[in-house]
């Protein structure tokens, strides 16, 4: 059993002079106030220290991952986040009645609200993070900005004032300059953040990104920036005890990103001088100490690609998504810390004891279509095969196969974090890794982060957070599909049907595996159109119980030897095709084929025939109605029958994974119908505006 020492971790820093022992109070159960991986990360460590855990869950989650590894559960609430995991005092109320002393808040969600911060300071009990002091001050950018000025760490100018009104704030954007960054002042995550790139985009810009804000954090204030075109991303953790301790643990590189929000992380930062690396970490302690900080948190700054100059940019007062990279290279548990933070100890280590070893990354796999704008996703996960964990590969995830990426939360499936003697090996190591990451029932981001990990530009560590735009020809070349590929689709297809066919007369064994080599007494002639990349592939398939024989698109006839290989049960095929022996694994879900090959997964399906297809409703955005994106809620609809649109104008808002997305008129035209109440959950594809048809309506 974990022996423990506790004083509360709202008290401020600043009483350290005049209180020199905490309170003590034992510690045998958290709650975590949060859900999916990071609820799963801290029961981990939780349990390994003999704490007891409390979960809580949202009406959708009652069964997922997390709520079945905690030793407890209590309902919160519905879907929706202000109606389950943002309530605050509901939560409280459930920690005082399971018996948790401490609340751990996780990220996002309540992690770095005061409000929550003063209220569990007021009810006995344990925040597991900093004190709501801390919290109010750095969440607040213009206050933090004005701090860290003080405590001589650098900052970046703009605008930070009380007046938000549009005159103000567009006088002010006119002193800084466009193009200029607008950013909610309690914001995070890239939510309430947007680029105006010149002045007539400024009101929509700044809407918008008030909207997002008021939605994310309860407060539309937003500060302007001068927006520093391509700068790097580099942020450090630091951990600071009751005691006014503090210390870093290294910095990481979190510079690429989409939509303002990070997508693959690495530690440490490529290309500093030990020098400036000492700089980053005591300007972080310094920021730290400025505002009485206790627990976990990460200073982020914008560092100047060219001449390496850094400016502070924010605190996060909370554990990051991406502390694992953090631990890998200093051989520490952070949750751990945080616990024994809580409980009253000192800080684990001292600062010349903390040492760094490696290199590490994580990618961040989400259900979302990076081709098609990084729109997120929702939907079941019907498939799923991770790599094999070890001390260097760490899955962080909270979903298993079969779970559901809800609509109503963050579209994060997994961290995949790998570690290497030095970057080289790290980054062969992910790239290997995403190759064995399966996943299919949604659309994933997984062969995306290949070809990123994979660019020379990124293997020689010339990152930047413009890396994705400066590169995206070559992150998003056209997909080329080659007859072999066709072919091993349709192999996976003969292997699914023979299975069926041939286990019912095996009592329920897989014949290729019952009996490898032999003869099979059953044959299969089989003519099918399969269609990948919008093209469809027509396929000729003949199998005597030895070999298989496949034409593709009217071509020569190839004999292919394929037999599957032990998989745990996942189909996984050997074959030899035109010469060429590879291995591979594939997923046939009904009409649905998923090739996982070392380039990414690759997605085929059986094809209507041309009669039929032909029948099919394809009006979409540039036809007669504008279909959502992704899944989501109609927040808004901006316009009603009759009324008559611009191409471009604005006529509905759609959130979705907590962001805001506005749906245009992709012409001039007149609107006919809404497809549905503000507040209605639509699907990917559905209709929500639809146009009068000039020619069919006339």
């Amino acid at each position: 059993m974990y022996a423990r020492l506790i004083c509360s971790a709202g008290a401020s820093a600043r009483c350290f002079a005049t209180a020199a022992i905490p309170k003590v109070r034992p510690i045998s159960k958290i709650l975590i106030s949060n859900r999916g991986e990071i609820a799963c990360r801290v029961i981990r460590t939780a349990r390994k220290l003999g704490v007891r855990t409390v979960a809580v869950f949202s009406d959708p989650d009652e069964k997922s991952l997390h709520t079945q590894l905690a030793d407890e559960a209590y309902r919160v609430g519905e879907a929706a986040s202000s109606a389950s995991y943002l309530r605050g005092e509901h939560i409280l109320d459930i920690a005082k009645r399971s018996g948790a002393q401490a609340i751990h808040p996780g990220y996002g969600f309540l992690s770095e609200s005061v409000e929550f911060a003063e209220l569990c300071q007021r009810e006995g009990v344990i925040f597991m993070g900093p004190p709501s002091s801390a919290i109010r001050d750095m969440g607040i950018k213009s206050t933090s900005k004005a701090i860290m000025a003080a405590a001589g760490v650098p900052i970046i100018n703009g605008y930070h004032g009380a007046d938000q009104s549009d005159e103000c704030l567009q006088r002010e954007a006119q002193v800084i300059g466009f193009p200029l960054m607008i950013k909610a002042v309690r914001g995070g995550g890239g939510k309430g953040m947007r680029i105006a790139e010149k002045a007539e985009d400024f009101l929509t810009a700044l809407n918008s990104a008030r909207n997002e804000s008021q939605k994310s954090f309860g407060d539309s204030s937003v500060l302007l920036e001068r927006y520093v075109r391509s700068p790097r991303h580099v942020e450090v953790q630091v951990f600071a005890d009751q005691y006014g301790e503090a210390v870093y643990l290294w910095e990481r590189d979190c510079s690429v990103q989409r939509r303002h929000q990070k997508i693959i992380e690495e530690a440490p930062a490529p290309g500093l001088s030990e020098e400036l690396r000492r700089e980053l970490g005591e300007a972080a302690v310094r920021a730290a100490k400025a505002v009485g900080y206790v627990g976990a948190g990460t200073v982020e700054f914008i560092l100047d690609k060219e001449d390496l100059s850094f400016h502070f940019m924010e605190m996060n007062t909370r554990l990051q998504v991406e502390h694992p990279i953090s631990e890998m290279i200093t051989g520490t548990d952070l949750v751990e810390w945080q616990i024994r933070i809580a409980a009253g100890e000192p800080l684990p280590l001292k600062q010349s004891q903390i040492t760094r070893r490696g290199h590490a990354f994580e990618a961040r796999i989400y259900a979302e279509n990076p081709r098609g704008g990084f729109l997120p996703g929702a939907g079941p996960l019907r498939y799923l095969s991770t790599p094999r964990t070890s001390t260097d590969v760490r899955v962080e995830t909270g979903v298993r196969e079969g779970d559901e990426v809800s609509v109503h939360y963050d579209p994060m499936i997994a961290k995949l974090v790998v570690w290497g003697e030095n970057r080289a090996q790290a980054l062969n190591s992910l790239v290997a890794r995403l190759g064995e990451y399966h996943i299919s029932g949604l659309d994933t981001n997984i062969n995306f982060l290949i070809d990123l990990a994979s660019h020379p530009e990124f293997q020689a560590a010339n990152v930047h957070t413009g890396f994705i735009d400066e590169h995206f020809d070559t992150l998003f070349p056209p997909i080329a599909i080659s007859s072999q590929q066709v072919s091993q689709a349709a192999l996976a297809l003969v292997f699914t049907e023979l299975q069926a066919a041939c286990s019912n007369g095996n009592g329920g064994q897989d014949p290729f595996l019952a009996t490898p080599n032999a003869r099979l007494n059953y044959s299969l002639i089989r003519t099918l159109n399969l269609k990948a990349n919008e093209k469809v592939y027509s396929v000729a398939v003949k199998f005597d119980g030895e070999d298989v024989q496949i034409q593709v698109d009217n071509g020569d006839w190839q004999t292919i030897k394929a037999e599957r290989v032990q998989d745990g049960g996942r189909l996984k095929i050997r074959a030899n095709i035109d010469t060429n022996i590879t291995t591979y694994n594939a997923n046939v879900d009904g009409p649905s084929v998923s090739l996982f090959l070392e380039s990414g997964k690759l997605d085929f399906e059986l094809a209507e025939p041309m009669f039929l297809s032909a029948q099919g409703d394809h009006l979409g955005a540039g036809g007669c109605r504008v279909e959502a994106p992704m899944p989501g809620v109609l927040e808004k609809v901006l316009v009603k029958p009759g009324d008559q649109v611009k191409k471009g104008d604005s006529l509905a808002v759609l959130i979705a994974m907590k962001m805001e997305h506005i749906l245009k008129a992709p012409k001039d035209a007149t609107i006919k119908s809404i497809g549905g109440a503000e507040g209605k959950n639509v699907a990917k594809g559905e209709s929500v505006i639809t146009f009068v048809d000039e020619e069919v309506d006339k």
